[in-house]
């Protein structure tokens, strides 16, 4: 057995639900579902900063991205489709911009966790979702000048939506765990969360 020092490129991804191979495919359904849920239940305040950092903890970036891509398509379809969101030109920028600022965290959340030490992952996860709140508030909030919509940034307002995000990263995660518990997809020696 070779001694490492270093750890693997796997060792800092924080989620392990189902085998790598499945992780994609797992991460996707997961956040599209709970993209669609969040979308109906909270329309605009769907928590895309939860959702950047739990694909980020369970895949690379390149594919953490395009599942954050696909729940964000899950949430602008029920929008402009079932919410009866107006299809006029500030709403579909802002749909633009809800996605870009979903990226930016994404890649936020993908780099936080690159750097934060091995361990301590519920710790490790808060930090890094505190990051990809705040980078993806302010990539809306940079939006405003352009766009309106100024009233939306009160403290009351992103508080409540940032304890949001931590209560869906929460659960998220849970799920998670309860996958890699129950093994469906054989998933052996999974790590813990």
């Amino acid at each position: 057995m070779a001694l490492s020092i270093l750890p693997s490129d796997d060792d800092r991804f924080r989620l392990h639900p189902v085998a790598p191979r499945l992780a994609p495919i797992f991460g996707f359904a997961l956040l599209t579902a709970s993209c669609a849920l969040a979308s109906f239940a909270f329309a605009c305040a769907t928590p895309f900063a939860a959702f950047a950092v739990v694909a980020a903890a369970m895949l690379r970036l390149r594919p953490a991205l395009l599942v954050v891509t696909g729940a964000w398509l899950v949430n602008q379809t029920i929008g402009f489709g079932a919410l009866h969101y107006p299809a006029d030109a500030s709403t579909i920028a802002w749909g633009f911009v809800i996605g870009a600022a979903a990226l930016l965290a994404t890649a936020a959340s993908s780099t936080v966790l690159g750097l934060l030490p091995q361990g301590r992952t519920p710790l490790a996860l808060a930090i890094t979702l505190v990051v990809a709140y705040g980078i993806y508030e302010l990539a809306l909030l940079a939006a405003t000048p352009f766009l309106g919509g100024e009233g939306a940034f009160t403290a009351a307002i992103v508080t409540r939506i940032g304890l949001t995000s931590a209560v869906w990263l929460a659960g998220l995660v849970a799920i998670c765990e309860i996958v890699r518990l129950a093994n469906p997809f054989g998933r052996k020696g999974a790590m813990a969360a």
